[in-house]
């Protein structure tokens, strides 16, 4: 998908089921390249960055086939230690294959990974863990050299990355000794994996604390279906409210989605939580004073640009503090050109509310910046143009289609 075409001025209506979590279906991947068995996992989302690693996985020599949302997957020969370098580099989650690929074989060569460019994401947290472990660790010519089997023991992380405790997760899987992980992030993606593991065997304690603890036991296959994707249904919400729509969302966790649910309810828009539902009734929208990024159970930043994308019209000002990437305000210039009054210095923007948005042609730069402008599209009069709109297919199965489904004008071009 090249090319968004899409008239906006449409308030969003209908009903949706919420697909399979991208952050959460990635690792969960990745370990399976860690652990000799046979794995079948439903609730797959059919998105770009699962086909990337799919195709990584069957480069290491693990076979799989796919049916649907469901996925079985067959790791029982040794992967090789090498992922191709050309699809690694096109997503940030391949880092996940140097814990899995130490845990199994002892040994790894990762090329530095891709993915959206958000800025500064380092990976020293993940290799400073690993050596405080005793793996040997080299970077050399855009590629990172591990070897050795991490040993027992703690390491604390100086901040709750997700990617970092998911590796040291996966890379303790083949610990000569526990593994307790100090400092561990806490999203529910966390917990998910910590639950794909435990029913392959892994001994785990404290996933979705900032303790998480893992002991050497045997792993082999298991069945799991993936979590609800809690970003996948902000950017729904975030949609409705901008075009003053009614959404309702199914096959969700609502308590993950409490600080997005929270501030749009700030906002003026009237959410009804279910058990695995939700429910949001758009009204005319307010500022809700400020929204700041941080680590789960903070505001997440993964949903910082959609909502900033649904405030644009919002009465008042609405100050946005970004905490987690300092590159994630890539999407601001394109929201301007559609009539949007957005400041920024660092990592604070300010949006003062307009009466309206204008349609405009724009270029997206990454997956939820992306997602933003579509989100003011659909809210602004007259047409937009959105191109390099693929990155939308990263993270959001059959979109253009889903879209449509709830009333949008929309059409796509190229793929």
């Amino acid at each position: 998908m090249e090319r968004l075409h899409i008239t906006g001025g449409v308030p969003l209506r209908g009903t949706l089921a919420v697909q399979g979590s991208k952050n959460a279906v990635l690792p969960i991947l990745a370990a399976a390249a860690a652990i000799p068995g046979r794995f079948a996992l439903s609730n797959c989302p059919s998105i770009r960055d699962v086909d990337v690693t799919l195709a990584l996985l069957k480069g290491l020599g693990v076979r799989w086939t796919r049916r649907g949302g469901c996925l079985e997957l067959d790791s029982r020969e040794a992967p090789g230690s090498a992922p191709d370098p050309a699809l690694a580099g096109q997503l940030r989650a391949s880092v996940l294959l140097l814990g899995a690929l130490l845990a199994r074989l002892g040994r790894a060569e990762i090329p530095l990974p891709g993915g959206c460019v958000l800025g500064a994401r380092p990976l020293d947290l993940h290799l400073r863990a690993l050596e405080e472990l005793g793996v040997r660790v080299q970077c050399e010519a855009g590629r990172l050299f591990c070897r050795g089997r991490p040993r027992g023991g703690s390491v604390l992380l100086r901040y709750p990355s997700v990617g970092a405790t998911e590796n040291l997760m996966l890379a303790a899987l083949g610990a000569a000794g526990p593994v307790r992980v100090l400092g561990a992030a806490r999203e529910p993606e966390i917990r998910d994996l910590a639950d794909f593991l435990t029913a392959c065997g892994a001994r785990l304690r404290g996933a979705g604390s900032s303790c998480v603890e893992i002991s050497p036991a045997p792993l082999h296959g298991a069945v799991h279906r993936i979590l609800p994707d809690r970003m996948e249904a902000a950017t729904w919400l975030c949609a409705g409210a901008a075009t003053g729509g009614c959404l309702t969302l199914t096959g969700l966790r609502p308590g993950h989605l409490e600080p997005v649910l929270a501030l749009l309810e700030q906002a003026g828009c009237r959410v009804q939580r279910g058990a695995n539902a939700l429910r949001l009734t758009a009204g005319p929208l307010r500022s809700p004073g400020s929204v700041v990024t941080g680590p789960y159970p903070g505001f997440p930043t993964d949903a910082q640009a959609p909502m900033m994308a649904a405030l644009l019209r919002a009465e008042g000002c609405t100050l946005f503090r970004e905490t987690v990437f300092e590159g994630r305000y890539r999407h601001v210039p394109a929201l301007r050109a559609m009539g949007a009054q957005i400041e920024t210095a660092g990592s604070l923007a300010r949006v003062r509310g307009v009466k309206a948005l204008r349609g405009a042609a724009v270029r997206a730069t990454d997956l939820r910046g992306a997602a933003a402008m579509v989100i003011a599209a659909l809210a602004a009069r007259g047409e937009s143009a959105i191109t390099e709109a693929r990155h939308l297919d990263r993270g959001y199965g059959d979109f253009v289609r889903r879209l449509r489904c709830l009333g949008a004008l929309v059409e796509a071009e190229g793929g």
